[in-house]
C-alpha cells in the first residue's frame, strides 16, 4: 500500500488499550488516518498528544455510551479489540455489547472490520488446531467470544475478519509474573501457544495492507515448548522464584497452527521465539 493510499485509508480503533494504543501510534508512524476510543477521560489527551483522534466511549450491554456515530463517520475500518472481562466478579454480557454495535456499523457505511478475538474459542483436546477447526469453547470467555465473532461474520453489510490470537506477551506483560512461585501447576507438558505485542501490530498492519477481509486467521509465534519448560527458564532469567507443576496428572492443551497467516500474509514472525 502507497503512502498516499494509507493517508486515503481512515481506521477507527475501538478500544486503546495495551494493543490498541501503540498498534493506534503505529498506523499514525505509517502515515494512517486514525480515530480512537477510551473509556478513561485522562487518556484523552495520551491518544490526542499521538495524533490519534480521540473518542470517550464505553460499550456496554444497555448501549453504547459516547459519539460512536461521529466515530465511524468517514471511518473505511473499525478494529473492535476491547476485551470481554469475563474473570471478574461482576461479568460482562460480552455478546450484548457486540449487537449494540452493529447498528451503528450498518449505518456507517463502514465495509470492513477487524475483531480481535483469542484461541480460547477452541477445545483443550491436545489437537492440532489450524483454522479449520470446528471451535468448542470451554471457557465463558471463549464461548462468548464465538458468538461474536458469529455475529459480525454473519452480518452482510460489512466484511469481518477474525483474529484469534494466543497468550499476550510484551511491554512490561508476562503470564511468568503471575506463575512465579506457585505450586502444582497443571498441565506442565502443554504447548504454549503465544504472541509478542510487536507481532500483534505487524500482523495486523498486514491484514489492513492487503486488505484481507473475511478471513479467520490464528496469530500466534512458531514457537511451542512445553508449558513447564517455557515458565521455569523465563522465571529463572527474570530472576524469580520458579513455579513447580504437577506431573502426576496428563496434560490437557492444544498446538495452535499459525501457518495460515504466515502464507497467505507473507508475514514472518518480529519475535518467533519469544
Amino acid at each position: 500500500m502507497a503512502r498516499e493510499e494509507k493517508k486515503n485509508t481512515r481506521i477507527s480503533i475501538l478500544g486503546c488499550g495495551w494493543l490498541g494504543l501503540p498498534l493506534a501510534e503505529k498506523f499514525i508512524a505509517e502515515g494512517f488516518s486514525v480515530k480512537g476510543s477510551t473509556t478513561s477521560q485522562e487518556k484523552i489527551p495520551v491518544l490526542a498528544a499521538g495524533g490519534i483522534s480521540p473518542f470517550l466511549i464505553a460499550a456496554e450491554k444497555e448501549s453504547i455510551v459516547g459519539q460512536m456515530k461521529e466515530f465511524l463517520a468517514g471511518s473505511d475500518v473499525l478494529i473492535i479489540d476491547i476485551p470481554p472481562k469475563l474473570r471478574s466478579e461482576n461479568k460482562d454480557d460480552f455478546t450484548a455489547k457486540i449487537k449494540n454495535l452493529v447498528p451503528y456499523i450498518e449505518k456507517s457505511g463502514l465495509a470492513k472490520v477487524l475483531f480481535i478475538s483469542s484461541i480460547s474459542v477452541y477445545a483443550e483436546d491436545n489437537s492440532a488446531v489450524t483454522e479449520t477447526t470446528l471451535p468448542k469453547p470451554a471457557t465463558e470467555s471463549g464461548r462468548q467470544l464465538l458468538a461474536a465473532e458469529k455475529i459480525l461474520q454473519e452480518n452482510f453489510n460489512f466484511k469481518t475478519t477474525v483474529l484469534r490470537f494466543g497468550g499476550l506477551i510484551g511491554k512490561d506483560r508476562h503470564p511468568v509474573k503471575h506463575l512465579a512461585g506457585k505450586e502444582n501447576l497443571e498441565n506442565p507438558e502443554s504447548p504454549i501457544n503465544m504472541i509478542h505485542l510487536e507481532d500483534c501490530i505487524g500482523i495486523i498492519l498486514n491484514i489492513i495492507e492487503k486488505d484481507c477481509f473475511g478471513e479467520v486467521f490464528n496469530a500466534v509465534a512458531p514457537f511451542h515448548p512445553e508449558r513447564s519448560v517455557f515458565y521455569t527458564e523465563k522465571a529463572m532469567q527474570m530472576n524469580l522464584a520458579l513455579p513447580t507443576f504437577a506431573f502426576d496428572k496428563p496434560s490437557v492443551g492444544k498446538w495452535i497452527s499459525g501457518e495460515k497467516t504466515e502464507k497467505v500474509l507473507g508475514y514472518s514472525f518480529i519475535k518467533p521465539q519469544l
